[in-house]
């Protein structure tokens, strides 16, 4: 079975045949670069417009050169194309190729979602089962896992992609495009840069940081060193909620996909994340890695075979179309969530827990992966704030685990032993509304807890304890109070079995005791998320 894959969403004009009886694929792009600054729509369209064609031809002429040659009969067995999201002129050209294609060659016509073929890609070259995906590209940047029929969004930008705020530092300086590869060139003769390190559970964000860059370049840092800090902090904040991710789910399985990908530091965090915590790391060949239009004849043809084909009048692409909002049909893996163990010793995200009897020891340890400075600062903020916070919600009334010793010089809490499960294993309505209303009295209180996910939320009988208060902080700010509730809502999406059910027990169960502005700015967070 041979398909032919067409990609444009942005700037890459790309075909691709592969054959899948022969795992084989050709690929033929014709990238698009600006005179000066970023993308331009127009421009990129216009590219788009003379480029497909010629891209389309020359890999349909080349389709014999993967699997067994035809000697009747259209070349390919149906045409595959990037249905979105992406730049809507762009996506247009594609979409119309693929029909005028299809239709000439009366072959099936397949519509994939570009982010979950980012995704796919690495989790057919790795022959990994469940993986948790990391997707870094120019426009977006998130964290993916396969639950309950669909890809969660376990985590995701809250403002920029990630090669946006690269490139935006690069333009500064005076680099045309694409700058990031001129940054990561840069940054190997740069000493480390303090900037902001921006995390709020799973979720990030990168446009106080590109500014923060920029400013410190126009007050004189040394370029090599602004761009060293900058890829250091990006890439550390994009590890650290990738272990965040593997932690929750209880996966051990990584796969990096997107153009920011080809980073040689990047991809050096993760696999030595992965190594510290038992995990296998995969991240396909550049070709793969950058928008190509293998990824989507690679996808389209096993939506092909789950008979997920679109008919022509049907066939509209999709700008803002997010990989939560596809039905996977082409997969009946298992979810990525593995039911987590209580006993002995647990890797957490950012420490080792030794369970004993009736004691908890956390101890935050180095990671190496990270900048030395950067790690000292982030494991002796965290240790200070989780002791502090504990104790004084204890005070108002939530339930947290008692604090039986302390050593801040070695990143090292004893708590008492609390809970029976953590809330992903049995996330009922009632402990859900419990939780809610638990963040609802810390909110009230100008507390954040920083990272309420359900591995952080613990559970006994009636009772439900909050733990975990290492990214939390002092703020009367409902748009810090929202962020919790986003990141409960994003973990119960990630794990819960009745994830609506789960979902709606959060609302209530706030609305009971907190302020209606804090879902109010929810509803504009969740608008936030890419591609919305």
């Amino acid at each position: 079975m041979k398909v032919l894959g067409i990609e444009g969403t942005a700037w890459a004009a790309s075909a691709a045949v592969y054959d899948a009886d022969a795992d084989e694929v050709i690929v033929e792009s014709d990238a698009y670069v600006p005179d000066d600054g970023g993308i331009h729509p127009r421009d990129a369209a216009e590219h788009m417009r003379e480029a497909i064609p010629q891209v389309v031809e020359i890999a349909l002429d080349r389709s014999d050169e993967v699997g067994a040659p035809r000697a009747e009969g259209p070349p390919i067995d149906a045409v595959a194309f990037s249905r979105g999201p992406g730049l809507g002129p762009c996506l247009r050209t594609v979409g119309t190729a693929a029909r005028t294609v299809a239709g000439s060659m009366d072959v099936p016509l397949v519509g994939v979602n570009h982010m979950v073929a980012h995704l796919e890609i690495g989790r057919h070259r790795s022959g990994f089962d469940a993986p948790v995906g990391l997707n870094a590209s120019g426009a977006n940047a998130h964290l993916l896992g396969y639950h309950r029929g669909r890809y969660r969004v376990l985590g995701e930008t809250m403002d920029t992609g990630v090669g946006n705020a690269i490139d935006k530092v690069a333009r500064h300086v005076g680099w045309s495009h694409p700058g990031g590869p001129k940054v990561e060139a840069a940054a190997r003769d740069g000493e480390y840069l303090d900037l902001p390190y921006v995390v709020k559970g799973m979720d990030f964000s990168f446009s106080g940081i590109a500014t923060a860059a920029m400013e410190a370049y126009d007050e004189g840092a040394r370029v090599e060193d602004v761009c060293c800090g900058l890829q250091e902090t990006i890439f550390a904040m994009l590890t650290e909620v990738s272990e965040r991710a593997l932690s929750l789910t209880g996966s051990d399985e990584l796969v990096l996909g997107g153009g920011v990908g080809q980073n040689e530091r990047l991809r050096e965090m993760l696999a030595e994340m992965c190594a510290a915590r038992g995990a296998e790391f995969f991240a396909p060949e550049p070709r793969f890695l950058r928008d190509n239009a293998g990824m989507i004849a690679v996808l389209g043809s096993k939506q092909l075979t789950a008979g997920d084909t679109l008919p022509i009048d049907e066939s509209a692409v999709r700008p803002n179309w997010r990989p939560d909002q596809v039905a996977v049909s082409w997969r009946d893996a298992a979810s990525v969530v593995r039911s987590p163990t209580d006993d002995g010793e647990r890797q957490g995200a950012e420490a080792v827990v030794n369970i004993e009897d009736d004691r908890v020891e956390k101890r935050r340890l180095p990671k190496t992966y990270r900048h030395p400075d950067l790690d000292r600062r982030l494991r002796r903020e965290r240790t200070a704030a989780e002791a502090r916070l504990t104790s004084e919600a204890r005070r108002l009334g939530v339930p947290t685990p008692v604090i039986c010793d302390l050593d801040p010089a070695d990143a090292t809490i004893v708590f008492e032993r609390v809970g029976t499960i953590d809330l992903g294993a049995d996330a009922t309505a009632d402990r859900v509304r419990r939780a809610a209303g638990h963040l609802s009295t810390l909110h009230r209180n100008g507390i954040v807890h920083g990272d309420p996910t359900t591995r952080n939320v613990r559970a006994a009988d009636d009772r439900v304890y909050l733990i975990d208060f290492g990214l939390g902080f002092g703020s009367d700010h409902p748009e810090d109070h929202a962020m919790d509730l986003h990141v409960l809502d994003a973990s119960l999406r990630g794990t819960a079995d009745d994830p609506s059910a789960a979902r709606a027990a959060l609302e209530e169960g706030y609305r009971e005791r907190g302020d209606e502005a804090v879902i109010e700015r929810l509803r504009e967070i969740e608008g936030r998320g890419r591609y919305r």
